[in-house]
């Protein structure tokens, strides 16, 4: 009997720039006290860069890139494991 299975080969997720970005924002507010989901939604929803902390950078680093290129990463990193 055949095995028609499909051996993937490598990482699940490979870390691109946005995710990159966002897991150093969302560290660099759990370290001062913030709570990364609600500062991040705040900033992706209006644009204010006040929602990120200046701490480790998060805030020039996010501000790099398009908050589209944000949310799609967000998007795939969410839909991923969906069948």
């Amino acid at each position: 009997m055949a095995n028609d299975r499909t051996i993937h080969w490598g990482s699940r997720h490979e870390e691109n720039e946005a995710s990159r970005a966002l897991r150093l924002a969302a560290d660099a507010m759990r370290q001062k006290g913030y709570n990364p989901i609600s500062q991040l939604s705040g900033y992706l929803m209006t644009g204010d860069p006040a929602y990120i902390t200046n701490h480790n950078s998060a805030r020039n680093v996010l501000k790099s890139l398009e908050r589209e290129e944000l949310l799609q990463e967000l998007v795939r990193f969410y839909l991923r494991d969906q069948p």
